[in-house]
């Protein structure tokens, strides 16, 4: 989970246009319930894939859950999205 978090906690607040797995996206990073969660939506600019997670960093620890996907899926996908400039 660590080099998932590294990656999340790199990728900018708000709207971007980024890259992962070849595809061009816009990105959005935003707050959730107050403050206490973190969300990431993304959509091929191609509409040949959306992503979708909530990402909540409980006492407990860091806790993924992806919008009707695999977790597999939105780890890989923010390990390989790269911010464009």
């Amino acid at each position: 989970m660590k080099p998932f978090l590294v990656a999340f906690d790199a990728l900018p607040n708000g709207t971007f246009r980024a890259s992962a797995h070849g595809r061009d996206y816009v990105a959005t990073q935003s707050e959730v319930a107050g403050g206490r969660g973190e969300k990431l939506v993304a959509e091929a600019l191609d509409g040949s894939d959306y992503i979708s997670l909530n990402l909540y960093r409980l006492k407990s620890g860091p806790l993924l859950k992806p919008c009707e996907m695999p977790d597999a899926k939105v780890i890989a996908f923010v390990l390989d999205l790269v911010p464009l400039k």
